[in-house]
């Protein structure tokens, strides 16, 4: 075991002392300390691929590599900026990857990290990078942490340090942001999923946001069939949510996103929202955290999502936490109440003008959810495989 404190200071001594990355739950201890203790030399990127360009920009200012730290599952996201920017073969550019092995092979994982586990190390070694799996003994890695700095700035060029569950001692982040609302994501999620249309169909993003979707149609009694739940492929389920509306423009559908997730890559949105797919909302639940990997801060707490998702193209609806004197106040039912205003609405301004609408441009909409940090303690996760998942809403789909 790794004390993260020894472990930041031996980096320092070898001259790594900027941090930048996506937040990992294998390595939330080491996650927690910087934001806590480093300032202005750690930054939380959007995705691994912009924290590789923070971190060549930073050497290419300093002369010092940084480290940027990611789940593996970021390698996708990485994979471009490493092979055609700091390649050796490139711009040859030192910097040290510490990376969080899920889906470790012979380790019990979640479905979506068990191909990313087999093919950490390979995928490394096939792009050229030097990678070694941290051992547990702190003063053996302490002093393959060394050398693996020493090799990075020797022959100027990205290394990798692997880490295994449980080889940081407990470090709880201690600077914690106060929540940008009180209502619990749950809640919220409870009170949309009761107001829709029994044949609308929904596309919920990985981590939190999917099991809760889950747990709430366990416990409402109702089945799976109408939700696709995403496992890894963080940021992409609006895009998967535009796939579907595009082909099936008779069927409401519903994606359910996170503030992490989107602004991931918020490209996407962009895309989106000049869709045309006017039978798609895009909801997106903001408690300004990655929350399902240690509750380290995203941006989403100073943006204007409203705004942006407007200048994106989106049609943007009042939250139904807007619809009410005292915001702070409503749970379930108000949510449910103020989501049946919006879908009404909607469906009344059909009716009763339907020239006048038909004219209007297409644009898909947007709602935003300001709620609290955190999940049930006992929140549970889905007892099917995501192959399971697959067919049961590919059947509602085709029918």
């Amino acid at each position: 075991m790794i004390y993260v404190e020894k472990f930041v200071s031996c980096l320092g001594e070898e001259g790594v002392e900027f941090f930048t990355g996506v937040p990992d739950s294998l390595l939330k201890s080491f996650c927690a300390y910087v934001t806590d203790n480093c300032g202005e030399n750690h930054v939380i990127a959007a995705n691994e691929g912009g924290a590789v360009g923070l971190a060549a920009g930073h050497y290419l200012a300093t002369g010092k590599p940084a480290l940027i730290y990611m789940q593996n599952s970021g390698q996708g996201n990485a994979v471009n900026p490493l092979a055609s920017l700091a390649d050796p073969d490139v711009y040859s550019i030192p910097m040290v990857l510490l990376v969080g092995w899920r889906g470790e092979p012979g380790v019990k994982d979640e479905p979506q990290h068990v191909k990313q586990g087999k093919v950490t190390v390979s995928l490394f070694e096939t792009l050229g990078i030097p990678t070694e799996v941290l051992p547990d003994d702190e003063a053996a890695a302490l002093e393959l942490t060394r050398k693996m700095i020493a090799r990075a700035k020797a022959e100027s060029r990205p290394v990798t340090l692997v880490v295994r569950k449980g080889l940081f001692a407990e470090y709880k982040l201690q600077n914690k942001k106060p929540d940008i609302a009180s209502l619990p994501r749950e809640q919220a999620i409870e009170g949309v999923l009761k107001a829709l249309p029994k044949d609308a169909v929904v596309v919920s993003t990985t981590g939190m946001i999917s099991r809760e979707v889950y747990e709430t149609r366990e416990r409402l009694g109702q089945d799976h069939s109408r939700d696709f739940l995403t496992v890894g492929s963080m940021g992409h389920a609006s895009m998967i949510a535009m796939g579907i509306a595009k082909a099936q423009p008779d069927r409401k559908v519903y994606c359910f996103d996170g503030d992490g997730a989107s602004i991931m890559q918020m490209g996407n949105m962009a895309i989106v929202g000049r869709s045309g797919c006017e039978n798609l909302t895009h909801i997106v639940f903001n408690n300004a955290a990655h929350d399902s990997v240690g509750g380290q801060p995203t941006v989403g707490g100073d943006m204007d999502f409203e705004k942006l998702a407007e200048e994106f193209g989106y049609n943007v609806l009042q939250s139904p936490q807007d619809q009410y004197v005292n915001p702070e106040g409503i749970g379930v039912d108000e949510v449910a109440s103020g989501m049946n205003w919006l879908i009404s609405m909607e469906e009344q301004a059909k009716q009763h003008k339907p020239d006048y609408y038909d004219e209007l441009p297409k644009k898909p909409n947007f709602i935003l959810f300001k709620v609290a940090k955190g999940a049930r303690k006992d929140l549970g996760r889905p007892k099917e495989p995501p192959q399971v998942n697959k067919v049961l809403y590919m059947k509602t789909l085709l029918g």
